[in-house]
């Protein structure tokens, strides 16, 4: 395997033509920039920003099953999609899926890796998760093992970091890894939007490995997937709680409506079918005082007459996420705080969404 990896840029991503929607007279957020400048330095001084994900962690799956086994358990369809155009057909490939419980709420967000096929003696599956639920999920992938011909192992060796670019023109420049690259590093697209860049696993140092790259703030990692309105991990998307749907699973290239049984398939099916998603995941802006130590999750989103227009889910600072009623999205929102203050909230359609066809 050639010690240099190519990154290349992508187009924004569409979802298929079934989940086509758009509030159009809501606001679009587009892509912000500023996570590249850091104390006055300017973002043309990095071509792309690396940030350390310690708050994600990787399981490892392998076996002559492993494919049949995680077909079973995974929202998504297996095998992966294929390498872009202009990649190598060794590269790593990556879907994204959610692991559901039987009532058909998520259970484990997880991006999903397959190493390519002669670099193991077996079929072999990195799953990337909530560090905090990395034991859990483990525990769920042995309980549904049975008889199958696999092996579910920690793999604490490689770490996530998430490459962001700092201009848009560099969304589509070729740009190599470092040739200092092991094989055991991977480097693969977000397969979420192409608004998130891309992912690598590495044992180095990931700044250090992408020509032009520089170590970004976490925080600025965060805000930006909050703006972009893509949830992750179990804060965004609460165990046994989150529906799928209203997590715009599909949106995220996270799901397979053809795709044979797993578990929870059922709800997730029916609700695709009945074409009525009333809810959704969305971006919000929070201003005006804001209270110590942020709005709780689960606080309610009012409308101006005091209606129930749906519940915050989780943020940083002046960003976040909120689960809300469609309908109540255009007009003036807000949020009233323990300290009985009133906190203005403003829900966006990010830009990456697909466009309505009805």
């Amino acid at each position: 395997m050639a010690a240099a990896a190519l990154l290349r840029g992508a187009a924004p991503g569409r979802g298929g033509r079934a989940w086509s929607w758009r509030l159009r007279a809501a606001p679009k957020r587009r892509l912000g920039h500023n996570y590249c400048s850091q104390r006055g330095e300017s973002a043309g001084s990095a071509a792309w920003a690396c940030f350390l994900l310690d708050e994600r962690a990787l399981v490892r799956v392998r076996g002559p099953d492993s494919a049949r086994f995680l077909l079973g358990l995974l929202t998504n369809e297996l095998p992966l999609p294929g390498p872009a155009a202009g990649e190598a057909s060794t590269s790593a490939r990556s879907g994204y899926a959610h692991f559901l419980n039987v009532q058909g709420r998520t259970l484990y967000d997880v991006i999903l890796y397959g190493l390519p096929e002669g670099s193991h003696e077996q079929p072999t599956f990195l799953l990337e998760c909530d560090s905090s639920v990395l034991d859990a999920l483990q525990r769920h992938l042995v309980l549904h093992k049975i008889r199958r011909r696999v092996t579910v192992e920690p793999c604490p060796e490689l770490r996530v970091w998430a490459v962001l670019p700092c201009a848009p023109k560099e969304v589509g420049r070729a740009v190599l890894l470092q040739e200092k690259a092991e094989c055991t590093t991977i480097l693969t697209r977000d397969p979420r939007t192409a608004r998130m860049g891309w992912r690598l696993l590495s044992q180095d140092e990931g700044s250090a490995l992408v020509l032009g790259g520089r170590l970004g703030d976490l925080q600025d990692y965060h805000r930006h997937r909050y703006q972009q309105g893509v949830p992750e991990g179990v804060h965004d998307l609460p165990p046994g709680v989150a529906l799928p749907l209203e997590s715009n699973l599909a949106f995220m290239n996270g799901v397979s409506f053809t795709k044979g049984c797993y578990i929870g398939q059922e709800l997730t099916a029916r609700t695709h079918h009945m074409g009525v998603i009333r809810k959704r995941l969305f971006p919000v802006q929070l201003s005006g005082p804001l209270p110590v130590g942020s709005i709780a999750p689960g606080t309610s989103v009012l409308t101006k007459s005091g209606q129930a227009a749906g519940k915050y889910r989780a943020g940083l600072g002046d960003v976040g996420l909120a689960l809300l009623r469609s309908e109540k999205i255009k007009g003036p929102l807000h949020i009233r705080t323990s300290e009985s203050g009133l906190v203005a909230l403003t829900a966006s359609v990010p830009d990456w969404w697909p466009t309505s066809t009805k």
